[in-house]
């Protein structure tokens, strides 16, 4: 069985950021699941008996090989697409994060040709397709360059605490 074509994904997507307005976006590779050739913010799906902060962690570190400083949950959307015929439908949980820049590398060379830092008005192109749905989401959150609270306690799964 397919995570997101034969039963519903959950997947994990981060909003990357430096704190000075700087996103970090991965160009997909012929390699990735999907959207080849769109540069994409991030995520990954939630593996059975994962935690929700666990999964934000690691795979922030083998996409980006850095560390989560501080995060905010921006809250979650449904994904509907068709990827190649196929209907899919995902559940993402999105997050706003800020990471080291000076430590962020390619760690999946494998399913990204490049990854790079963008203004949010001054996006690459093309953009993954589901951005543009997440942007108008949560813009508001996104644009804002204060620093940002840890807020998980209303999340299931998420450890509550200083990070």
């Amino acid at each position: 069985m397919i995570k997101g074509v034969d039963y519903i994904g959950v997947t994990v997507s981060f909003f990357c950021h430096d704190g000075k307005g700087n996103f970090i976006f991965a160009k997909r590779s012929k390699n990735a699941r999907d959207e080849h050739g769109r540069w994409d913010n991030g995520g990954g799906g939630l593996e059975f008996r994962e935690n929700v902060e666990d999964s934000l962690r690691k795979e922030i570190k083998e996409e980006y090989c850095t560390d989560v400083l501080d995060y905010e949950f921006l809250g979650y959307r449904e994904a509907h697409r068709e990827d190649n015929g196929k209907k899919t439908h995902w559940i993402s949980l999105d997050f706003k994060v800020l990471i080291d820049p000076s430590r962020v590398r390619n760690g999946e060379l494998h399913k990204f040709d490049e990854v790079g830092w963008f203004k949010l008005t001054k996006l690459p192109d093309p953009i993954h397709s589901m951005f543009p749905v997440a942007f108008e989401k949560y813009k508001d959150k996104l644009m804002c360059e204060t620093s940002q609270t840890h807020n998980s306690s209303n999340l299931p799964g998420v450890k509550s605490g200083i990070i």
